[in-house]
């Protein structure tokens, strides 16, 4: 749930070149179906032919689109594997890619396309938390499912959403408990206004209340927003210890070049982001951003020899100047777990392969991950690291272990308070 955004000429600027450089296979369909729900079932026997059709719904253009184009792209080169090794049950995947175009309503109009008209077996995609909860309704009520490839704020569990990013107890409490340890008690909250950002601050801030640290300030921009002088200021009076960022998109664009600016490096201020990894990075510049921080389950850094092999892969394909991240290498996972079930389940039926996936193991780019049949999450090792001039992360922490996911923080005493 993430955003970049840059001021004027060079916020458009910097949306073309990234456009350019990685929409090159997106198609967008507009046409809006009235036809009558279908169902798993339906859809399964839909596949009848050489093919199954799948769905990929990401921001190709918008304010969205610097950090949704590259998960698009990891998701086809998934969907490209697969095919290239025989296909799925006999059938090659067949990928009908819509455009979610940063607004929340058109999500939900393109996934009911995607379900209705396009009798897709599957989607992959959205990005924040409000495209999400747009497409919740559509997909529970048209008996679809949604392998979502964010981390995002919890307190939500769907029968027809898979969630392959981390949920908070995976990203955002491990990393105020790092922080608390070492860089201090006085936290400045930034984000974006809409529900991720909001949720996770709440968590946030009962989380401070019982580990004893201290809140100075909450401030919230639209999306999209560009003008960060006034917060830079306030952050200047309130001289927080840590600045946890959760802006989305282009705005963190806008706030870092600003925040240099104004003379104020990562050896000045800490700063931990939640959402921005290396494709934002590369869009924001290394210089820009190093010495921050950012807590994830993945980096391009990972040193294990599952994520060597897709590092080379995703490069091969797209560009030796292209960088994998966090939400790239969860929409490439997400592929391959809904694969690992359609195998097991011996269908494509919906409720089938809900049933076959609980407990799959995928040896993915981030490690050994698991579904967990408790809320259709997956265990994830939780990451912290530091941006480097290089525009890449060094991993400086982790949990040690793959985290069970809580949506619920029923394991945390104050978490009661969030869910109210």
């Amino acid at each position: 749930m993430r955003e970049i955004k840059n001021k004027g000429k060079l916020t458009i600027a910097l949306g073309m070149t990234l456009m350019m450089i990685t929409a090159g296979c997106a198609k967008t369909e507009t046409t809006t179906s009235t036809t009558a729900p279908v169902t798993s079932a339906a859809a399964d026997a839909k596949a009848g032919g050489d093919t199954v059709p799948v769905g990929i719904l990401h921001s190709l253009t918008g304010t969205m689109s610097i950090s949704e184009v590259s998960v698009r792209d990891a998701e086809l080169m998934a969907i490209d594997e697969i095919n290239a090794a025989g296909g799925l049950l006999g059938k090659k995947i067949k990928p009908v890619i819509e455009d979610g175009a940063s607004d929340w309503p058109t999500f939900a109009e393109k996934t009911k396309k995607l379900l209705q008209k396009d009798s897709v077996v599957t989607i992959f995609g959205c990005w924040t938390s409000a495209s999400r909860k747009a497409v919740l309704p559509v997909v529970e009520q048209n008996k679809g499912l949604l392998w979502y490839p964010v981390q995002y704020e919890g307190v939500e569990s769907s029968p027809n959403i898979f969630y392959i990013g981390a949920t908070t107890n995976q990203q955002i409490i491990p990393a105020v408990t790092w922080l608390l340890q070492n860089k201090g008690k006085k936290f400045f909250l930034l984000g974006s206004d809409y529900v991720f950002p909001k949720t996770a601050n709440k968590i946030i801030k009962e989380q401070l209340k019982a580990d004893g640290g201290t809140l100075v300030a909450e401030e919230y921009t639209p999306l999209g927003h560009t003008d960060y002088n006034t917060i830079i200021s306030k952050i200047k009076k309130e001289k927080p210890d840590v600045v946890f960022n959760t802006l989305n998109g282009d705005s963190n664009v806008a706030f870092f070049k600003q925040l240099k600016d104004a003379g104020i490096t990562s050896k000045d201020l800490t700063t931990m982001s939640v959402s921005i990894a290396e494709e934002e990075v590369r869009g924001i510049g290394a210089s820009v951003l190093d010495g921050h921080y950012t807590a994830w389950n993945y980096y391009q850094t990972t040193d294990i020899p599952e994520n060597k092999k897709f590092v080379e892969a995703y490069k091969a394909k797209y560009g030796k100047d292209r960088v994998t991240d966090d939400p790239i290498e969860a929409g490439y996972t997400a592929v391959y777990l809904w694969a690992e079930a359609v195998k097991k389940a011996g269908s494509f039926d919906v409720e089938k392969v809900k049933a076959a996936a609980k407990g799959i193991e995928f040896n993915s780019p981030e490690g050994k991950v698991s579904i967990d049949g408790d809320n259709q999450h997956i265990f994830k090792t939780a990451r912290i690291g530091q941006i480097t001039a290089d525009g890449q992360i060094k991993e400086i922490w982790n949990s040690g272990k793959s985290l069970k996911p809580d949506p619920f923080l029923k394991t945390y005493p104050w978490g009661v308070e969030v869910t109210k």
